[in-house]
């Protein structure tokens, strides 16, 4: 049966809060609900949805019943309302009476007596005057007090009928039926409108003289039965239903459009040898998720370990898909295929080599057999899965009989037999050997040739729980070992074409039990649910006057299933415990396991550390050694989170810890004491600059106070740790730990250094001078702290006012003279006066001084002459404008390096960043082409132009501010290596050009770089080399153009390429031999293939030789030669002659007709009306593919 028989929507009884509460039934095949009277009456109801929480059931219709049946004989009436339930098995049953006496009198709501059924306490609850309707509204509810509470997961699956009939007469009654699982949490079930109190207190119940409620007396029965659970979810709601406690498995969530992903995957997942083999391929040296062996041991080691439904995603990107594939639902056969062969090619080499070819591959043998001469031509080859007919065919065995179906060749159809000439043959299938797991593919989708469209088979189809394979095998297939199979897994697809859902039927264990797979639901089934609920054709047992069952996806009532069997897995019963033995934590690779438990655990902080954020405050620092390890603007880069020894280190510190605890923390880092290490509060400047502004104080003060007073709610909180060179009496010598106001007072400096001969801009250290100091007494203590020699001679500094340089004068050999600069913001570098004061020249706190040496004119000439910079305002401007580009190769390689990054400036022109990218790549740079990114797919765009007024930031971000600069990345490029420099390749133009091998079947796309002003003749050389055609074959090429799949002219080998439209198509063909040898009064004519409408053209135009007096029955067996369209597919075509306008009227064509005579107008041309099948299946072409 049915694992939910009915679909019962929860509803609140009371609008005050209350412990008990109740629903309404609402049905998918329709209740009993009788009215009892001199001429009884049974009702069918519908729902009415009055209030958004409750549902509600009224009387629509009736049916004559016996006139002789009395509501106080309780087994007849039981026998006529309570039918037992087709395949499930009655476990107790009881029937229990509440007499009602003063009606009116009765409370808002009232409970009967309770009654014992299955050991379990019941009663009846009843709202007299109605639960917020105008009926009473009449319950059945399971009895356990607070004291008496259910056993912990206690259920009951209860059939019932609550009955209310007059005392005196027990002709007139009303009752109604209902199936409930029957809960903790759902206590209470049954009607809120179970009966009108209009009708109920009238002086006449139907006008049969009495009524129901008669002297204020009425009495109710309750008829309980309860039927055992085959299935644990027998009407069951599913909320909160947890699979993994009540199966042991979990499924796997459905991404969009999914669920035939996750029916293929648990059907492999459970064919254990399968999993085993996966675990087996080596991974651990994979670090990208893009390897789908990876993606898919991830994935079956969480099925196998997780508590929950696992997710898909990783797998499905490993595939390389998008979204829009994850809402495609694609060809599943062709998935399993492909997958298999992805799998296949990581084994090589591995112990696990063959693994899935000795599970899953058989052998069949095609052959072709003489009758009356001893010749056969045969060929084996290999098979992963078979497809079978459905149409046409009531069983798996037909399916079997038809696949090796012999066909006999005779007559015209005679086989040509080497040797022996035309011989009558006989052709077919036979198998030779049968995998150990069996994979059928059932065609449950067809074209139907009368709606010619695409429709799903739902004709009845058997398939046994055990299948003989033996009767398909050839005469001399090894026999040895019995080839009976049994069934482990049933694929099922529920709907039609356009709209459906997939699951699967699965046994996981030899002889357990079924299993229903739905996505993130695992269920236990029946056999019955498995196999016979699968096979689909009609619904059985359908009630009177019942047109159909609603499908749950179209929406539509049809008497056809719409759920049936689409896969089949089948395992041979002497493999059984090959196949499906035991895969334990043993088999599971040690990396993998260790791998996502460190996935896992890390996750797990992140919860716990978003749960105690409040309690936290991250905290950025920088150290002495960031500042001397970081290049760039200002003492670090804040944003970075690259690990470098150049980035900050972030702290996550709890808010109720003290400055000095956080100061230990940091130096432990370091290593250092904490008394060597003071704390400086960054603050963010007007220039956009971060800097630090003065120590903290006190080091008792907890870390929320000093955010509190020196930090700022919308900005990060930032320290720089000082560090003290040692102790003088246990104590760090702070320099301004006594600051005095004034003039006198210590300025904290930084120190940047420029390194004319290797190009790098680093932290020197930091230094205090007074304010009252002049700029040249820093040289001191950069020479200090460079470990340059000092000055022998009393140092006089003059000052350069035009350039800003500050040079020392009488300096010995070994102190180089220095220029210095103030770093004040990222556009703003300032060379500094040598004489002027600290103050005057504004410095404070945490001001950056850059130093460089000053060269002489043949030393800035040699570094300017390789590109360098030889001033530090030029390198401050490169940083300005550095940016770090990513390039990829646009055909992918497998070679070590071919991804990498460049620092570059967004001022380079093409030919200076393409140089850049050359150098590195060892190649010439005028042979390499660039292409932009795609943000949304990482595909290339269109190539870069090479022009030299572009600039990279203009390549890499155009049209900044428009919706172009939001379409592609800013930080990488696509790049290929030419066989040829860019100028010559923009004299050249690309066409496409599809060579067709096979009449117009088979097409070929061939890319030619042709010249511009060139002609058609230059595009033959490629063409041979792709083809392979000779040079005598190359006289008989033909080249056409087509626009909208029809041919517009076949082109001249002078005709020059500009005359040809980019919006055209090209094909190219060796001219036919019927064509070349035409008889004389032959004639030509274009034919085009077209669905329905003579303007939904498709497919690939040709020519086709018109011969006069000829049949078109003929000339179809021509036509099929032509375009190489055979078997019934060419049978589905139908033929029309119509002109070249999309408007004109097609004029279809019998086997009878003459083509000759039918064709009269110079612009007529020959159609073939068939489906287009691409647009049946749109974007399945590129859809299906996997990394």
């Amino acid at each position: 049966m049915d694992p939910v028989s009915r679909d019962l929507d929860r509803e609140t009884r009371d609008s005050r809060p209350q412990k008990d509460s109740t629903a309404d039934l609402q049905t998918q095949l329709g209740d009993m609900q009788i009215a009892a009277r001199r001429d009884m009456l049974m009702d069918d109801y519908d729902p009415v949805d009055e209030k958004s929480d409750v549902a509600e059931i009224t009387p629509d219709s009736s049916t004559d019943e016996p006139q002789d049946l009395l509501a106080s004989d309780y087994e007849a009436m039981k026998a006529r309302i309570l039918a037992p339930l087709p395949d499930l098995e009655p476990e107790f049953e009881t029937t229990h009476t509440w007499e009602l006496e003063n009606y009116r009198s009765l409370t808002r709501k009232e409970r009967g007596p309770i009654f014992e059924c299955g050991g379990h306490p019941w009663r009846i609850l009843l709202f007299p005057f109605g639960n917020n309707v105008e009926h009473a509204s009449l319950y059945l509810e399971q009895a356990h007090e607070d004291e008496d509470k259910p056993p912990e997961n206690w259920y009951a699956c209860v059939q019932f009928t609550l009955c209310m009939w007059n005392k005196i007469d027990p002709t007139i009654y009303y009752c109604l039926t209902a199936n409930h699982r029957f809960t903790a949490e759902e206590s209470d079930w049954g009607f809120t409108r179970f009966i009108e109190l209009r009708k109920a207190l009238a002086q006449q119940w139907d006008g049969l003289g009495r009524p129901m409620i008669e002297n204020e007396a009425v009495n109710v029965t309750a008829y309980v039965r309860i039927y055992k659970d085959p299935t644990g979810v027998l009407w069951h709601n599913f909320i909160n239903y947890n699979s993994k406690k009540e199966t042991g498995m979990v499924g796997l969530r459905n991404q969009g459009a999914t669920c035939y992903l996750n029916s293929l995957l648990q059907s492999l997942y459970f064919t254990n040898a399968f999993r085993k083999a996966i675990y087996q391929i080596p991974t651990e040296n994979d670090t990208e998720k893009k390897n789908s062996a990876w993606a898919l041991q991830r994935l079956f080691y969480l099925v196998q370990t997780s508590e929950e439904a696992v997710s898909t995603q990783e797998l499905t990107a490993s595939f390389g898909w998008e979204t829009r594939h994850i809402f495609e639902q694609q060809d599943v056969q062709e998935l399993s295929r492909i997958l298999m062969e992805r799998m296949e090619e990581r084994m090589k080499g591995t112990e696990a080599e063959n693994a899935l070819a000795k599970m899953l591959v058989g052998k069949m043998k095609t052959y072709i057999s003489c009758i009356n001469v001893d010749y056969e031509s045969s060929r084996i080859e290999d098979f992963w899965d078979i497809q079978l007919n459905v149409s046409g065919n009531k069983s798996l065995d037909d399916s079997f009989k038809d696949y090796i179906q012999v066909e006999t060749m005779d007559g015209e159809n005679k086989y040509f037999a080497e040797g022996h000439g035309l011989q009558d043959a006989k052709k077919g299938v036979i198998f030779e050997s049968f995998p150990q797991v069996l994979h059928l593919q059932l065609k449950r989708f067809e074209y139907d040739i009368n709606r010619d469209a695409m429709m799903k088979v739902n004709d009845r189809y058997e398939f046994p729980e055990v299948f003989d394979a033996a009767p398909y095998l050839s005469e001399g297939a090894d026999k040895s070992e019995s080839y009976l199979y049994q069934l482990h897994g049933v694929l099922v697809h529920s709907g039609d074409l356009t709209a459906g859902h997939y699951y699967a039927f699965l046994k996981p264990t030899a002889n357990g039990h079924f299993y229903r797979f739905d996505d993130d639901k695992v269920t236990r089934a029946t056999l019955k649910e498995a196999l016979e609920e699968n096979f689909g054709g009609d619904y059985a047992n359908m009630a009177n006057g019942q047109t159909g069952v609603r499908n749950p996806y179209t929406r539509t009532l049809s008497t056809k299933r719409s759920m049936s069997a689409y896969m089949l897995v089948y395992i041979r019963q002497s493999r059984v415990k090959d196949i499906l033995l035991d895969v334990g934590d043993g088999d599971i690779p040690t990396h993998l396991a260790k791998q996502l438990n460190e996935e896992k655990a890390a996750l797990e902080k992140r919860r716990k550390d978003r749960e105690e954020q409040h309690l936290y405050l991250p905290i950025s620092v920088v150290t002495e050694n960031t500042f001397k390890a970081f290049q760039g603007f200002d003492l670090t880069n804040w944003e970075s989170d690259s690990g470098a020894s150049s980035t900050c280190q972030t702290y996550r510190v709890l808010r109720a810890s003290t400055v000095g605890d956080f100061t230990k923390t940091v130096a432990e880092s370091l290593q250092l004491p904490a008394e060597q290490i003071r704390l400086w509060v960054m603050v963010n400047r007007q220039n956009k600059t971060i800097r630090p502004d003065q120590p903290l104080p006190d080091l008792n003060m907890s870390i929320s106070e000093a955010h509190s007073r020196y930090g700022s709610r919308d900005k990060p909180f930032r320290f720089w740790a000082e560090t003290a060179l040692g102790l003088e009496d246990g104590k760090p010598p702070w320099p301004n730990s006594n600051p005095t106001p004034g003039v006198s007072a210590l300025v904290l400096i930084f120190l940047k250094y420029f390194n004319i001969e290797n190009q790098t801009l680093q932290g020197a250290g930091h230094i205090y001078m007074k304010k009252s100091a002049k700029v040249a007494e820093i040289i001191p203590a950069i020479q200090q702290l460079m470990g340059w020699s000092p000055v022998k001679d009393s140092m006089s500094l003059s000052s350069n006012s035009s350039s800003g340089l500050s040079s020392t004068t009488n300096s010995t050999a070994g102190t180089p003279s220095i220029q210095l600069y103030e770093e004040i913001k990222h556009s703003m570098i300032e060379p500094m006066k040598a004489k002027s004061t600290l103050q005057q020249a504004e410095i404070q706190d945490g001001d950056i001084v850059c130093f460089q040496r000053s060269l002489s004119e043949k030393e800035t000439a040699a570094i300017a002459s390789t590109g360098g910079y030889t001033d530090a305002r030029d390198f401050y401007e490169y940083l300005l404008n550095r940016i770090v580009v990513k390039f990829y190769p646009k055909i992918t390689t497998e070679q070590e390096g071919s991804i990498f990054s460049l620092a570059l400036s967004r001022k380079m022109s093409y030919d200076q960043f393409a140089a850049k990218v050359g150098e590195h790549l060892k190649v010439d740079s005028t042979h390499l082409r660039f292409s932009t990114v795609l943000s949304s797919t990482g595909k290339p765009k269109q190539p870069v132009r090479r022009n030299q007024g572009l600039g990279l930031s203009q390549i890499l971000m155009p049209a900044l501010g428009t919706y172009a600069s939001s379409t592609q990345r800013g930080d990488a490029l696509f790049y290929e290596v030419l066989e040829m420099s860019i100028s010559e390749l923009e004299t050249k133009k690309n066409i496409r050009v599809h060579w067709l091998p096979e009449g117009v079947v088979k097409e070929e796309p061939v890319d030619i770089l042709a010249p511009k002003n060139g002609v058609v003749h230059d595009l033959v050389a490629s063409i041979q080399k792709k083809a392979g055609l000779s040079e005598e074959a190359v006289t008989k090429l033909r080249i056409y153009e087509t626009h909208g799949s029809k041919i517009t002219k076949e082109l001249e080998f002078n005709a020059v390429l500009a005359s040809i439209s980019d919006y055209s198509t090209l094909f190219a063909e060796l001219i036919p031999e019927e064509e070349a040898n035409a008889d004389e009064g032959d004639q030509a004519i274009y034919a085009f293939h077209f669905d329905k409408d003579v303007s939904k053209t498709h497919g690939v135009p040709f020519k086709l030789v018109v011969k006069p007096g000829e049949l078109f029955k003929d000339t179809k067996e021509r036509l099929s030669k032509r375009t190489g369209i055979k078997g019934k597919q060419f049978e589905k075509l139908r033929f029309a002659v119509t002109q070249r306008s999309p408007y004109s009227r097609p004029v279809y064509i019998n086997d009878e007709d003459d083509l000759s005579t039918v064709v009269t107008r110079s612009d007529d041309m020959l159609g073939l009306d068939h489906v287009n099948r691409t647009k049946l299946f749109p974007g399945k072409s590129d859809s299906i593919f996997i990394r």
